[in-house]
This record gives C-alpha cells, sequence and structure tokens, in this order.
C-alpha cells in the first residue's frame, strides 16, 4: 500500500486579499469604495477639540414665557418637597434622631406635585394617550375625534372637581398626624388642580375648533418636552 500524504492543516491563511492597483496605501476605504463602485468619501481631519465640542448646542436665550402658573407651582412645592426627603435621610441616618413631620409633609407635597403636573399636562397635551387608531384616520376624521376625547375630558374633569368639593366639605377639618396643620390646604389644592385641569380642556377645545393644528398636533411637533 502507498502511503497517502496529508497537506497540513493551517487554521489561518497568510495569503492576503488583492489590493488594487490604484488604491491609496493605508486607505482600505479607497480600494472598497472603487470595488463596489460607491463614490469616494474623503473625510477632513478632526481635531480632539472638535470631537470634545461636536455634541454642544448654542444655547440661546432662555425663554420663559410659556410656562404658566400651575408650572412655577409645580416646581416650588417639588423642592420643597426635596428638601424634606433630605432632611428626613440626612437625620434618620446621620443623626439618627430622624423628623417625624417630614414624611408627612413629603407625601403632602408629592400630591400636590402629582395634581399640579397633571393640570400641566393638560395644557401641554402630554398626556399619555394610546394612538395607534388615530394615526391611521384621515385627517379630518382624527380632528373630530380630538374634539370628541376634549368634550370627554370636560366632563370627566367637572365631575372629579364636583366630587373633590364634595369630599372637602367631609373631610376638610382633619388635622395632620406629625403636625397640627389642617389636612385642608392639601384638599384644596387638589380641587383647584382638578378645576385649572377643566380650564385648560375649555381652552385645548376652542383651539382644536378654530386652530390650524390640534394642542395635540402641536405637543408631537414640538419634541420630547423640556419642563
Amino acid at each position: 500500500m502507498s502511503a497517502k500524504t496529508s497537506r497540513p492543516f493551517a487554521p489561518f491563511s497568510k495569503t492576503r486579499a488583492p489590493v488594487a492597483a490604484d488604491a491609496a496605501p493605508g486607505r482600505p476605504d479607497t480600494f472598497i469604495a472603487r470595488r463596489s463602485g460607491l463614490p469616494e468619501q474623503h473625510h477632513p481631519p478632526v481635531s480632539i477639540d472638535e470631537m470634545a465640542h461636536a455634541f454642544e448646542d448654542e444655547s440661546g436665550p432662555v425663554d420663559l414665557s410659556h410656562h404658566t402658573i400651575e408650572d412655577w407651582l409645580t416646581l416650588a412645592v417639588f423642592w420643597a418637597m426635596a428638601v424634606c426627603v433630605f432632611l428626613q435621610f440626612f437625620t434618620r441616618y446621620a443623626l439618627n434622631n430622624s423628623l417625624a413631620w417630614t414624611e408627612e409633609i413629603a407625601a403632602n407635597c408629592l400630591v400636590i406635585v402629582v395634581f399640579m403636573g397633571a393640570a400641566m399636562c393638560v395644557r401641554m397635551g402630554r398626556h399619555i394617550a394610546v394612538d395607534l387608531i388615530y394615526n391611521f384616520l384621515p385627517h379630518r376624521v382624527g380632528r373630530g375625534l380630538e374634539v370628541v376625547v376634549d368634550v370627554i375630558c370636560i366632563g370627566f374633569y367637572g365631575y372629579m372637581a364636583w366630587l373633590m368639593w364634595r369630599y372637602i366639605d367631609i373631610v376638610g377639618s382633619e388635622r395632620m398626624v406629625t403636625v397640627d396643620l389642617p389636612r385642608g390646604f392639601v384638599f384644596y389644592t387638589v380641587f383647584a388642580a382638578f378645576a385649572l385641569m377643566l380650564l385648560r380642556s375649555v381652552q385645548n377645545f376652542v383651539k382644536d375648533l378654530t386652530g390650524k393644528k390640534s394642542v395635540r398636533e402641536e405637543a408631537a411637533d414640538s419634541g420630547p418636552p423640556g419642563v
């Protein structure tokens, strides 16, 4: 029997890909572009300083004219809540003597932030909505659907404001547990928030009837909120 000669196994080939004669040395993108028929792209060299400032936007003057009373009130109460939470954390873990009133005050501030923030979202058209069907409807039909939604929102916020007024009549004189303060100011703030939602819904209803773009279309065109 004649012995068969076996070829040595070479897992990594040392052969190189063919290089075009007109390819620039050290520039594989030139060879790829010419082989694929794509136009060459010559990128100018970028310095480190230009790369560091590439994502910096030119900041112009800050415009605060579009903010209204509910925006500033929500911001103020939010920072009051943040101060209470910090005091609670610091006194509990640093001083080992927690201030009991900070938890209750922070919880009440959170309630005010939620409902005043909801009024702000009604004005800006930023509430969560399922718009799957709306996106596939013709523009005129979708505009009519938005008006119907506005009418439903007006009825809902009006009914909630009425329920909150009745609730205040029942428990409005209660006092807080850790601080001798009436809880009525929290309830009245929630009532004012629902009344403000009702007012903003009426404004949205008028804008959707008379404006070129609806409130939700303007909110979609403005992009993510920067509040």
